[in-house]
């Protein structure tokens, strides 16, 4: 049974150090009974608390790391089966596949693209960050050879090693060393030596069931056996059966919290079909319903792109805007001279003015006030960005160091405040900049400071 935050703080010792990044321990168990921070963030737990607190305050979908460091991928922790509710943790996995039985030019153009194929979006780095390496034919030597050839030419992959025998995932495991792989997968016939093996490798192991009855089966004994970081796959094959399984399991766990399906999913839109695009298509219904990681026959940006944003739409938590850091920006190169701008700091506003300064070619100061991620008119009309907070901002901000002119550019849709701007700025020259961004290239190249 969950614990509540009162409960939770019972087990703390009440330092109220701030070390876990929480400001008292009240606050810090709050978030822990919410399932919004683990408590190992709190460095002075004692393990008996430790362990039952983490108990009672686990997600029903474990959460599941694989590789190490900053490129580090994780999956599960999920608490809720719709994203309104609350929101949906960890963003579904795309791996791409490689195998034995494939030409060296087929696996090196894959981990190429792998490389290659990344996209930045409202500041986040969009990329696959999985790739799925397949024992095709029993072959151990052949089997590592590629496993050192991928850690080798794509060192911020996470890797899923699959393979029907359990020594050659342990020896894959220890190729791999402290970028810990996801060792798939266990089926019945396997399930004890492949539970020793991920237990002596330290490494999440996946389940290969022949379908959901048999995953829960071969789970249970996985359980049994001690292990607790699994990763499943019920076995389906097409995209029907990849979507129902994937909506009961989430369901059983979320709602019955049963344990043997609590874990996230892999799924293989890749063996589903042979048609590129009907594999986006069955591996965009899967990101959207539970899928943990799906794996992909290959990667080719007119395919991973929209995957990605699909991705990114989904996984946005819905109730956090998308924010960029209170600042000062340089576009272009600017100078003493050049003019300043200012905007909020939601994010799409961020990108949107800062790509159209920049593709303007003028040397531009960019001036971004924390209006915690509201746009230019919700944060003006709930007060976060009215003339006597511009006004701060500008004081504090250091612009005035890097500029000699006074004179300020304002988005257009603020031209309400102008005349209060310049009674708290006297020294300021108050300018009404265009209301689209897509004006703002023109506007630019016209403008010229205030004599």
């Amino acid at each position: 049974m969950a614990l509540t935050g009162i409960q939770i703080l019972k087990m703390l010792p009440k330092k109220n150090c701030g070390e876990c990044g929480i400001p008292t321990c009240l606050a810090f168990a709050m978030k822990v009974a919410a399932g919004q921070i683990e408590i190992e963030k709190c460095p002075y737990v004692s393990d008996e608390a430790k362990a039952t607190i983490g108990e009672a305050s686990a997600p029903p979908i474990r959460t599941i790391k694989i590789g190490a460091g900053d490129s580090i991928f994780t999956t599960g922790g999920e608490t809720c089966m719709f994203r309104h509710e609350k929101r949906f943790e960890n963003a579904t996995g795309i791996a791409v596949l490689v195998g034995t039985d494939m030409s060296d030019a087929d696996i090196d153009g894959r981990i190429r693209r792998f490389k290659e194929l990344r996209y930045e979006r409202v500041g986040v780095l969009m990329k696959a960050r999985l790739i799925a390496v397949k024992d095709s034919d029993g072959d151990q030597g052949k089997f590592l050879a590629l496993v050192k050839k991928v850690l080798a030419g794509a060192d911020d992959a996470g890797l899923i090693l699959m393979s029907g025998k359990a020594e050659n995932l342990a020896e894959g495991a220890k190729v791999c060393g402290e970028r810990k792989p996801l060792l798939y997968g266990a089926t019945t016939d396997t399930a004890a030596a492949m539970a020793a093996m991920a237990k002596e490798a330290g490494c999440p192991l996946g389940i290969r069931g022949a379908n959901l009855d048999d995953t829960i089966e071969i789970s249970e004994k996985l359980l049994a056996a001690g292990l607790k970081d699994l990763v499943l796959d019920t076995g389906a094959r097409t995209m029907k059966a990849a979507l129902e399984n994937n909506v009961v399991t989430r369901r059983s766990a979320i709602k019955a919290k049963f344990k043997p399906v609590g874990f996230p999913s892999i799924s293989f839109p890749c063996e589903m079909t042979d048609d590129p695009l009907m594999e986006a298509m069955i591996a965009s219904v899967l990101i959207a319903k539970y899928a943990g990681i799906v794996v992909l026959s290959d990667l080719q940006g007119d395919i991973l792109f929209p995957l990605l944003l699909e991705q990114l739409n989904i996984f946005t938590d819905p109730q956090r805007p998308m924010v960029v850091q209170e600042d000062i920006y340089s576009v272009n190169g600017p100078a003493e001279n050049s003019p300043v701008l200012i905007t909020c700091n939601f994010s799409l506003t961020y990108f949107i003015v800062s790509g159209e300064i920049e593709g303007s070619k003028v040397p531009s100061w960019l001036l971004i006030k924390d209006t915690e991620g509201l746009s230019v008119l919700t944060a003006w009309a709930a007060g976060k960005f009215g003339a006597d907070m511009i006004a701060q901002f500008i004081k504090k901000s250091g612009i005035m160091d890097k500029v000699k002119h006074r004179e300020l550019i304002i988005p257009g849709y603020l031209a309400s405040i102008k005349g209060e701007l310049e009674e708290e700025l006297p020294e300021w020259t108050i300018t009404i900049g265009p209301r689209e961004a897509g004006h703002l290239p023109a506007f630019l190249k016209e403008w010229k400071p205030a004599a």
